[in-house]
C-alpha cells in the first residue's frame, strides 16, 4: 500500500468522523496552587468545532485520491 492510498483512507475516515462528531473537546489545566499540603488546580474544558464543509471536503478529496491511485 503506497502513501497516496493511505492518505486517501485517512482523509475519508477523518471526514466521516468530523461529520459524525462535529468536533472534539479537551481539558486544559489553567491554574495551579500549592499551599502547604493542599494542592489546588482549575481545569477548563474546551471544545473545537469542525465545520460540516470541512468534513465533506476531506471525504471528497480522499475519494479523488483513491480513484486517482486505482487508475494507475
Amino acid at each position: 500500500m503506497n502513501v497516496e492510498k493511505l492518505a486517501a483512507i485517512a482523509l475519508i475516515v477523518v471526514g466521516i468522523l468530523g461529520i459524525g462528531y462535529g468536533g472534539f473537546s479537551y481539558t486544559s489545566e489553567t491554574h495551579n496552587a500549592d499551599v502547604g499540603p493542599i494542592h489546588l488546580s482549575i481545569a477548563e474544558r474546551e471544545r473545537v468545532n469542525i465545520p460540516m464543509w470541512a468534513g465533506v471536503c476531506a471525504i471528497l478529496l480522499g475519494g479523488f485520491l483513491a480513484v486517482r491511485t486505482s487508475r494507475r
